[in-house]
């Protein structure tokens, strides 16, 4: 067997574990985003797994179908929805908003860059979803209301579904598949652009919101030196409120460099909160797949396996090492505990 098989079946089991992992944890304690992710990480799993049986067996239609809907459309999209679960009693909407705004501008453009045939109207119709619902997201983000995360669903969700239909209603060309002659690894060029479209849609809001959800526990669990103040506070001035959203995005950034210092030391001294190694790693395990991924769409394949195995990885570790997960160890789907909770120090502790 060489790594074009043992690479992905790897990655597979890694994912499927991990998603087990997620699943156990959610029946113990309901946490939506603990399902959620659990369902993101499973289709990861499958998406790879396909990849192992075609190295063993060659790829079919069915393959190749499931390889591009779990892994090239799916597992992003669900990955961050869960992201905004987690965050949901939090400002991070407006951060989710501007994810879902971004995917919506570079579907329109992926398609005027690349020209994908069948598209017809799908770019128009997916940016103005985007925006709509961005929108809608930011403006229940104003007002507090937690139910923002269930508006960012029914874009995932909605989106998953359209996939499905289109997958199950379009002919493929035979063989059924297409793969890049050089590397072997799949790509998606025999599927049309109304399918297509909904990989950048979901990719970039899901990836985006993974990225910059992880940046921003990392940012409220680490000791912070606020260099640059700022407030969302929706009781201020409009003219003052909206100063204050676009400089936040600059303000968290230079808070969080100035506080690497006490974060590092913290780290050293094993006074840190282990939200901040754990988020940080997840960061880090959304980005290397991203990046991949991206590499593929421009016809660059040679780092795809890696990039999905490192990015396991990377989201393991981080899942690890998160009190989240540990707060005792415990046998997987029993009630068995083996250690007891962990202590943590206060979650943000201000340096002056």
């Amino acid at each position: 067997m060489d790594l074009t098989v043992i690479l992905p079946a790897v990655t597979s089991l890694m994912a499927l574990a991990f998603s087990l992992a997620l699943f156990d944890q959610w029946r113990e304690r309901r946490g939506g985003f603990q399902l959620i992710w659990a369902l993101g990480m499973a289709f990861y799993g499958i998406a790879a797994g396909c990849e192992a049986l075609a190295g063993v067996n060659g790829w079919n239609e069915t393959l190749y179908r499931t390889w591009y809907l779990t892994g090239a459309v799916w597992t992003a999209g669900w990955l961050g929805l869960g992201t905004a679960f987690l965050l949901g009693r939090t400002r991070f909407g407006y951060t989710f908003a501007f994810c879902l705004l971004i995917a919506g501008v570079f579907t329109l453009l992926t398609q005027r860059r690349f020209d994908y045939p069948g598209a017809g109207s799908a770019p128009i119709l997916y940016l103005i979803a985007s925006i709509v619902l961005a929108l809608a997201i930011a403006v229940e983000t104003y007002f507090q209301n937690e139910r923002w995360p269930m508006l960012a669903a029914g874009a995932v969700i909605g989106a998953t579904a359209l996939s499905a239909v289109l997958m199950l209603t379009v002919a493929l060309p035979a063989p059924g598949y297409a793969l890049d002659p050089r590397t072997g690894i799949p790509v998606g060029d025999l599927f049309p652009g109304t399918i297509r479209l909904l990989t950048p849609f979901l990719n970039i809001t899901g990836a985006f919101a993974l990225i910059l959800g992880a940046v921003f526990s990392t940012y409220m669990f680490m000791p912070k030196k606020r260099v640059l103040p700022y407030s969302l506070d929706p009781n201020q001035p409009g003219d003052q409120f909206v100063f204050n959203l676009l400089i936040a995005p600059v303000a968290i950034a230079v808070n969080l460099v100035a506080s690497l210092p006490a974060t590092v030391q913290a780290l050293v001294t094993g006074r840190i909160h282990s939200r901040v190694p754990a988020t940080i790693l997840i960061a880090i395990g959304a980005f290397i797949p991203t990046i991949t991924d991206s590499l593929n769409r421009f016809g660059s394949t040679e780092l795809f396996q890696w990039g999905k195995f490192l990015g396991v990885v990377f989201l393991f570790a981080g899942f690890l090492v998160s009190i989240e997960v540990f707060r005792e160890i415990r046998i997987p789907f029993t009630g068995l505990r083996l250690t007891r909770p962990r202590r943590e120090p206060p979650p943000s502790a201000k340096v002056a």
